[in-house]
């Protein structure tokens, strides 16, 4: 969906808003824990996000290692005291014991969402993190998320917006699961790059791959398969590196 099928349903202010937090989770490599770490989120609002993300985790009908995992990172990133985060946690059990969320959910979000709009939007992003933890959602993973967006205030399909990115940058190109590369030009397209460009342009996609996907900047929460799944793909990607430094070095002689 683009910016401008969102300006029909957003205020331009909200809007703008919107598109600084997205472009920010996005220089944080898609990780909602690292956004957290670096926008912060009100005390307030809290309550709202955990039993949220209880409820989305409960879409296909258990809730699994990774969606705690997740839950518990955003903690650490709000660095929740003790009682703080007995307060998250038991949220998060209510909202994935609820068939169904209350009207009075959210309230606070939706009440302030045009006057302070970053709460909202906040909880928003990371709902559509919990959303596509297993890759792209199942449609229950959809209609839930759907469901507690809606109860934040905010248009439900800044949902399609927000996944589209993750679809663009995480579920598409997953270089650790394809072969290494062996060819300049398998090399380039690796690092979302043409063969026409530069070397210094190689080197800006390279480094741009870099600060995007090194697992010491994904934050924590990782998975020991996800911790491995990234080292790898920080692998594949110095491989397509060595071998255009090594084209260059060839031309260059």
């Amino acid at each position: 969906m683009s910016s401008s099928a969102a300006s029909t349903s957003m205020p331009a202010r909200l809007e703008n808003v919107f598109y600084e937090l997205l472009g920010e989770l996005n220089a944080c490599g898609h990780q909602a824990s690292t956004l957290l770490e670096r926008t912060r989120l009100p005390g307030w609002s809290r309550r709202s996000l955990f039993y949220l993300l209880g409820y989305v985790a409960r879409a296909d009908g258990r809730v699994t290692e990774t969606d705690i995992r997740f839950a518990e990172s955003l903690m650490k990133s709000l660095r929740l005291s003790s009682r703080q985060r007995r307060s998250a946690i038991e949220h998060f059990r209510e909202g994935k014991q609820s068939e169904s969320i209350a009207r009075r959910r959210g309230l606070r979000l939706r009440m302030t969402r045009w006057i302070i709009p970053r709460p909202s939007i906040q909880v928003v992003l990371c709902l559509c993190h919990a959303a596509q933890l297993h890759g792209v959602p199942s449609q229950a993973r959809r209609y839930r998320c759907e469901d507690a967006i809606d109860r934040t205030g905010l248009p439900v399909d800044l949902m399609d917006i927000v996944l589209d990115s993750y679809a663009q940058k995480v579920w598409i190109t997953q270089p650790e699961l394809k072969a290494a590369p062996t060819s300049y030009e398998e090399a380039c397209k690796l690092l979302g790059a043409s063969r026409n460009d530069s070397f210094e342009e190689l080197k800006r996609a390279y480094r741009r791959r870099v600060s995007e996907s090194h697992p010491d900047k994904l934050g924590s929460g990782l998975s020991d398969k996800e911790y491995a799944l990234a080292k790898e793909r920080m692998h594949r990607y110095q491989l397509a590196w060595e071998l255009i430094k090594r084209r260059e070095k060839v031309r260059s002689t």
